[in-house]
């Protein structure tokens, strides 16, 4: 693609604070970012060399080779830029931005622009001059606030229209609601619309956290409608002013002197980041959220910050001049005082607002393996790949275990497991055919040898992971048929002790030990036992056979089923030999019992 059109631009770009937007050859827009200087940053990426650098090289690079156009905005300050270019995103969910995973609509508190305003929550926004309050990542948190102002102020819930003439009309009649004490009948005149909005005020007060300021109202008409023998009056106002302090110690978690302050944290991963917001008035936190933010070019802890703090503050309509982070972010701005915490009550809540982004991310990764549990086995498989130093990902494991009780009947077992979970229908059981005795070693030799001399011979596809259950014998016994099938190399072998967990490596006699809660060693444990577990019935079902052929065998007329038959029935030898023939032709046919009857009587 010939880039002297964009030299050409380079050169024109604005030493401006702004946002520039990246588009391909077909207008399609790639890319969206704010700069301090529109001119260094934009040129930074056709002149540095992007190809050298780790992950976001190889990405940034491809975006590069792409760009046929860019096109700027000037603003008035990084900030300005930062909220623009988040805007933007969201509009546009450009291929190489940062996606916000985040499709929610979250409710408000409405309180109605109406004469008498109702006071509810609702999802949509409304522009009627109404006033809303939030959003509210929390239902829970909204509802109790809700619930809080119903105890507190007796509010109409009806949609009429209650102006001065309608009300003046007698066009309305006291409800259910007045009769139990939920609303003081501002439709029949019973309540003034001073003394409702006075309500209003106060409740306007509680949503914003100013809780304090309601209660200072309050105490000193408490104390006047006692000094004026007012005493009902003075009891709820009482029981109000309670109520109030009995919430707000619930919601306190520092020191009351904290005051309209923004808290934001920040914790990622090789693909997604995760941003805490907390939202403080006198030291009670009236709002928290987390988002999820998928990375496209391993963006950077401060980026994912910065996007976050945009993304948050214009959501939660928030204008704190303070905001409390964990590092000093890449951002200047007159209006905001961005500070990191060292000690005291705001390392305090920058440490919960922290807490608060792990406990997500760790509900997210539950719902993820639970919702899609493909994804989950994608990251069982890239954990298990990296764990053992594979090239790939092991998509395909195969585990084998010798069974050889007292030395009778060796047989050999081989588990597959495909995508991490068993694949029953390719487990494989072999008897051991070139081997005298008990011998562990040369069972494991002959069986590595046969299962994968088939697989070539018939070209299926070989796994990319070999588990031996045992140790450095066991694995040094398969790789003598792995070096005869000429496959070392080719697929990854390792051997599992299992007394202390240990995974052996060809030629390394140094175990490698994973941790005891590792989803790798889950993975590695539950092939091991699938694979006992696949042996010894099949072992057992050998040794059973062996037993009724001994016992049996010499019966003329009589084959295996029918000695199973009869085993089943009868449980021993001994009690056939005892059975009449009537009991006999209860279990088998009258013909096969009367042989198995003359043979013994």
């Amino acid at each position: 693609m010939d880039k002297q059109p964009i030299k050409n631009l380079l050169k024109t770009l604005p030493n401006k604070p702004g946002v520039y937007q990246y588009y391909n050859a077909e207008g399609k827009i790639l890319y969206v970012g704010k700069a301090k200087n529109l001119k260094k940053r934009v040129t930074s990426y056709f002149t540095k060399n992007h190809e050298s650098r780790k992950l976001s090289g190889g990405k940034t690079a491809i975006l590069v080779k792409q760009i046929a156009d860019i096109k700027t905005i000037v603003v008035g300050s990084e900030i300005e830029a930062l909220l623009l270019e988040n805007n933007l995103i969201k509009k546009y969910q450009p291929k190489y931005n940062i996606m916000l995973k985040d499709d929610k609509t979250y409710p408000w508190i409405c309180i109605k622009n109406e004469r008498f305003p109702r006071v509810f929550s609702t999802r949509n926004v409304v522009k009627d001059g109404s006033e809303y309050f939030g959003p509210y990542a929390s239902v829970k948190m909204m509802n109790t606030i809700l619930g809080l102002i119903r105890d507190l102020y007796p509010l109409r819930n009806c949609t009429y229209n209650l102006s001065e003439t309608n009300i003046n009309d007698n066009k309305f009649k006291v409800c259910l609601e007045y009769h139990i004490g939920n609303c003081k009948a501002p439709c029949i005149n019973e309540q003034t619309e001073e003394d409702y909005n006075n309500s209003i005020s106060e409740i306007k007060a509680i949503i914003k956290g100013n809780i304090n300021s309601v209660t200072k109202h309050l105490k000193p008409l408490m104390k006047k409608s006692a000094e004026n023998l007012e005493f009902e009056k003075a009891q709820l106002l009482k029981e109000k002013i309670e109520t109030l302090e009995k919430y707000q110690s619930k919601s306190v978690v520092v020191s009351p002197t904290i005051n309209d302050v923004d808290v934001f944290s920040v914790i990622s991963d090789e693909k997604y980041g995760y941003v805490n917001y907390l939202k403080v008035i006198n030291g009670a936190i009236i709002q928290g959220h987390t988002i999820e933010l998928k990375k496209k070019l391993d963006e950077t802890d401060d980026s994912l910050l910065q996007i976050g703090i945009a993304e948050l503050r214009q959501r939660f309509d928030s204008n704190s001049k303070e905001v409390i982070v964990p590092f000093q972010p890449e951002l200047e701005d007159d209006e905001i005082r961005f500070l990191v915490p060292q000690r005291g009550d705001k390392k305090k809540l920058l440490e919960l607002s922290e807490r608060n982004a792990k406990y997500y991310r760790l509900e997210r990764n539950k719902q993820k393996a639970n919702v899609s549990p493909t994804k989950h086995s994608d990251r069982i498989l890239e954990r298990l790949q990296k764990d053992l130093r594979m090239s790939e990902k092991p998509v395909h494991i195969e585990c084998f275990d010798n069974s050889n009780i007292q030395g009778t009947n060796p047989v050999a077992a081989c588990v597959v497991f495909k995508d991490a979970k068993p694949s029953k229908r390719d487990y494989r059981h072999f008897n051991i055919k070139t081997v005298e005795g008990p011998d562990d070693f040369a069972s494991m030799t002959e069986v590595i040898y046969r299962r994968y001399k088939r697989l070539l011979d018939e070209k299926q596809p070989l796994p990319q992971l070999i588990i031996i259950d045992g140790g450095k014998g066991q694995l040094s016994a398969a790789l003598k048929s792995i070096d005869q099938l000429n496959l070392r190399g080719k697929i990854t072998i390792i051997g599992v002790a299992k007394k202390l967990e240990e995974i052996y490596f060809p030629n390394d006699s140094i175990p490698l030990y994973l941790d005891k809660k590792s989803e790798s060693l889950k993975l590695i444990q539950y092939l091991r036992n699938e694979a006992h577990r696949f042996g010894i019935t099949h072992h057992r079902n050998k040794r059973s056979k062996a037993a009724i052929q001994s016992e049996l065998a010499e019966i003329e007329g009589i084959g295996f089923k029918t000695a199973q038959q009869l085993l089943w029935k009868f449980k021993s030898v001994a009690r056939i030999k005892k059975a009449s023939l009537k009991e006999l032709e209860g279990t088998i046919s009258k013909k096969s019992a009367k042989v198995v009857f003359d043979y013994f009587k």
